[in-house]
C-alpha cells in the first residue's frame, strides 16, 4: 500500500477511496448489497480472483475498503479486513488459522469473552490454550509444544493493565516460528504499533477508541498478506463483514484519533497520579505511572500511557458495589473508550464469567475498578470520584 503521508494525523484524515464523478469532499455511503459488472468476463475475473474490484458488500465494499486502508496505514500493515465486531475479529482470525489439535500460547490476562472463546469454545474443536503469567516469562517456553501454532497476548490487557515486552514475545514466536497475534484495542495505533516488534496479525475491538463515541460495533484484524489472504477466504463464506454504515462511521473517528487519545491519555495520567496512594484506595495502576511494575517498558513501547486506569477500593467488594452506586454522573457501563468516562466493576460484569480462582490469577480483586476516562474537564472527573470514595468511607472501630 502506497504512503502518501509521512505523519499519523494525516494519515488518518487524508486517506480515502477514489472520489466518484460528484466530486464529493467526504467519502458517501454506498449502501448498496451488490455491485453491477461491466461484463461477462469482468464477473467472472471478479470472482475468480483475477481482476481488483467489489462483487457483494459481504465480500467488499469502497466504505469498508476506506477504513482497512486507513487502518493499514496507521498500524503499518500489509492487508486487513473489518469485522462487524472486536470478537469476531479475534474469533475469525483463530478460526482461519487453526485446525482440530492445534495448541494456542496465551497471556492470562485477557478480556472475558477472549477468555471464554479460548476454554469454552474452541476446545470443541480440539483447540487447546495454555496461559503465560505476565510475571513469569521464563516460563513461556515450556508452554510450547510441537503443536502450538499461534501466541495471543493483549498489552496493556484488560482490565489490569499488565504490560508485555513486544520486543521479547515477537523473538519468541520468531524462534519458534509461531504467528504473533496482537489485541491493540486499549493503545490504539496512535500509541503503539506492535508490527514493529514481530507481531504478525492486530486485532481491535473498533467499537472502543477508534469509533470513540459509543456509537457502533466493529472489529478489525491488520497483518502480513499471506495470513490476511486465509482470513479474508474464512469471513468471506462464514458472513462475519462489517456493515457499509459502520464503516463510514469508523472511518470518519479516526480523523480524530490523534487529538483524542492525547485528551484521553492527559485526564487519565492527571487522574492516576491524584489517586495515586489515595488513602482509600489499596492501589492504583496506570502505565505511565512510576509505580506501575513495568512502567519503564510502557514508557519504551508506548508513546502515552492509555486512557484507561485501575484502582482497588479499600472494603472489598461491598465497598466497590457501594462506590459505583455513589458515583453522581459518570457512566457506570461496560464499555471503554468512549468521550465520557465509564466506570466498570469487572468482577460482576466483564469478568464475571471467569472463577474467582481465575479473576485472582489474571490480577482481577473484587474491589478492582476500571476507569475509562472520558474527555470531560478532568476536574470534573476527580469531584464525581472523590466524592464518591468520601461518601463510601470505611469507619474504623
Amino acid at each position: 500500500m502506497e504512503n502518501k503521508y509521512n505523519h499519523f494525523e494525516s494519515k488518518a484524515v487524508r486517506e480515502q477511496v477514489e472520489r466518484s464523478q460528484f466530486r464529493e469532499h467526504s467519502v458517501p455511503l454506498y449502501l448498496t448489497s451488490s455491485f453491477v459488472f461491466d461484463n461477462a468476463e469482468q464477473a467472472r475475473a471478479l470472482f475468480n480472483d483475477e481482476a481488483d474490484g467489489n462483487i457483494y458488500t459481504r465480500f467488499s465494499n469502497p466504505n469498508n475498503t476506506e477504513f482497512v486502508e486507513k487502518m493499514c496505514l496507521l498500524e503499518g500493515t500489509e492487508d486487513g479486513y473489518a469485522t462487524a465486531s472486536g470478537m469476531s475479529a479475534i474469533f475469525s482470525s483463530i478460526a482461519a488459522l487453526l485446525r482440530s489439535g492445534d495448541h494456542i500460547l496465551s497471556s492470562r490476562a485477557l478480556f472475558g469473552s477472549t477468555h471464554q472463546l479460548f476454554t469454552e469454545i474452541f476446545p470443541k474443536w480440539g483447540i487447546e490454550t495454555s496461559y503465560g503469567d505476565i510475571d513469569k516469562p521464563e516460563a513461556w517456553e515450556s508452554l510450547i509444544t510441537k503443536h502450538t501454532k499461534l501466541i495471543f497476548i493483549e498489552t496493556p490487557s484488560n482490565p489490569g493493565l499488565d504490560i508485555i515486552d513486544l520486543e521479547w514475545v515477537g523473538n519468541l514466536a520468531k524462534k519458534h516460528g509461531l504467528i504473533l497475534v496482537v489485541d491493540n484495542c486499549f493503545a490504539t495505533p496512535y500509541l503503539q504499533q506492535p508490527v514493529k516488534y514481530g507481531t504478525h496479525l492486530v486485532i481491535h475491538s473498533a467499537t472502543k477508541y477508534i469509533d470513540g463515541q459509543g456509537r457502533t460495533i466493529g472489529g478489525i484484524v491488520l497483518g502480513n498478506k499471506d495470513l490476511m489472504d486465509k482470513i479474508r477466504f474464512f469471513c468471506r463464506h462464514t458472513g462475519p463483514s462489517l456493515s457499509p454504515f459502520n464503516s463510514w462511521i469508523l472511518s470518519k473517528s479516526l480523523e480524530t484519533l490523534a487529538i483524542r487519545m492525547e485528551k484521553h491519555c492527559d485526564n487519565a495520567l492527571r487522574i492516576a497520579e491524584y489517586l495515586d496512594y489515595h488513602p482509600e484506595l489499596e492501589s492504583v495502576r496506570y502505565p505511565f505511572l512510576p509505580s506501575h511494575p513495568q512502567f519503564e517498558l510502557a514508557r519504551k513501547q508506548m508513546t502515552h500511557g492509555g486512557g484507561i486506569l485501575t484502582f482497588v477500593v479499600k472494603g472489598g467488594l461491598e465497598r466497590a458495589m457501594s462506590f459505583l452506586d455513589n458515583l453522581k454522573w459518570l457512566s457506570l457501563s461496560a464499555n471503554l473508550g468512549d468521550t465520557r468516562t465509564i466506570v466498570t466493576h469487572p468482577t460482576t460484569t466483564t469478568h464475571s464469567k471467569l472463577t474467582e480462582t481465575e479473576r485472582l490469577a489474571a490480577g482481577i480483586k473484587p474491589g478492582m475498578v476500571r476507569i475509562s476516562v472520558g474527555l470531560e474537564n478532568v476536574n470534573d472527573i476527580l469531584e464525581d470520584l472523590e466524592e464518591a470514595l468520601r461518601a463510601t468511607k470505611l469507619v474504623e472501630a
